[in-house]
């Protein structure tokens, strides 16, 4: 291929995944208390349902993007042109998504759910959406290991919404476990509540949108993560001890208070 259209070819995906994610602003950053959230997960003693044995991750994903393929050029100029929403309100929020281990992230659930979900109202499906998290850490890591691509912000010094660590240079991008926590959570809650599936689902695709403003993540991974987690919660659904924990939590949202969020 000349390099006239390659460059075109990369345009274009850069401007498809553009499309894919939400709106970009630039309004001022409003406080958020999630902000000083922890970014690595709180030691728990709970455990997940799932073995790493239960799914293959990488079998059923397969390899991400070539760094020098069209989408795989494609994306890194994503990542260049999204560095300018740093200090934006969807920055703000893409900090806050972050949020998965403190609670801060569920809000969003919480406000489309209409219902106040958290460790005092809701007990059982908060316990439950956090053994879930840990089995994105068990189904997830294998595929990770496996493909080890390296997160875009790794060998250059670009803003990210985030503290820049260590451990983000052997933690691999491929596929997100943001994502895949957060398209979980999603489609679990979309079970529990299903009148108010199009706004956790949404909520459940912003987790994962977030981690591609942030800087952290490439497209494609986001979109793995959605695949896997989709199987995932399949896969759960076959385990007794999950069914008689979601059959409790349904009765316990069914009962939890009201929550209203401002628009």
């Amino acid at each position: 291929m000349t390099l006239r259209p390659l460059l075109g070819a990369v345009a274009a995906l850069s401007l498809a995944a553009c499309a894919m994610l939400p709106q970009m602003r630039h309004e001022a950053a409003p406080a958020d208390a999630s902000l000083t959230a922890p970014l690595n997960p709180i030691p728990t003693d709970l455990t997940g349902y799932l073995a790493a044995a239960d799914l293959d991750g990488a079998a059923l994903l397969g390899p991400p993007p070539a760094p020098d393929s069209p989408r795989g050029l494609g994306e890194r100029a994503h990542y260049d042109e999204t560095r300018s929403l740093a200090g934006s309100a969807r920055w703000t929020q893409a900090i806050a998504d972050n949020d998965i281990w403190a609670g801060g992230a569920l809000k969003t659930y919480s406000c489309a759910a209409g219902k106040a979900i958290g460790v005092e109202t809701t007990p059982t499906l908060y316990r439950l959406l956090h053994r879930i998290e840990i089995d994105v850490r068990t189904i997830g890591k294998p595929a990770k290991d496996r493909f080890n691509r390296p997160r875009p912000m790794i060998g250059n010094d670009q803003p990210i919404c985030v503290p820049r660590e260590d451990w983000m240079k052997t933690n691999a991008s491929y596929p997100s476990g943001h994502s895949m926590v957060g398209w979980s959570w999603g489609l679990i809650l979309s079970e529990l509540a299903p009148g108010s599936t199009d706004g956790l689902m949404a909520a459940g695709k912003a987790v994962g949108d977030s981690r591609v403003i942030c800087g952290v993540h490439f497209q494609s991974d986001i979109e793995a993560g959605r695949t896997l987690a989709s199987a995932m919660v399949a896969r759960l659904h076959g385990e007794p001890e999950f069914q008689r924990d979601l059959a409790r939590a349904r009765k316990e949202l069914a009962k939890a208070p009201a929550m209203s969020c401002p628009t």
